[in-house]
């Protein structure tokens, strides 16, 4: 059986480490340090679910959203908005 995919979106790298660990015992966790490669790697691997951060360099967390869920191919995946502060 597949493991379901996770993205990690966020330009903090302990934040993505951290929920790497505790998420890449039951899932496979990709990570993404901005919003175009948050795209990128989402129309590229069409993960189960996407953990975006929304303050970001190059492309802000809504922005890569709203590209995301305007995409047929990629609009019905869920994500999660996050941020620290």
């Amino acid at each position: 059986m597949e493991r379901k995919k996770v993205l990690i979106v966020d330009d903090e790298q302990y934040i993505r480490q951290l929920v790497n660990k505790v998420l890449g015992r039951d899932y496979t966790v990709v990570e993404a340090s901005d919003g175009e490669e948050a795209i990128n790697i989402t129309r590229q691997l069409m993960p189960d679910l996407i953990l975006m951060d929304i303050l970001m360099p190059k492309l802000d967390g809504y922005t890569a959203c709203h590209e995301i869920k305007r995409d047929e191919a990629t609009g019905a995946i869920p994500v999660v908005m996050i941020t620290g502060g």
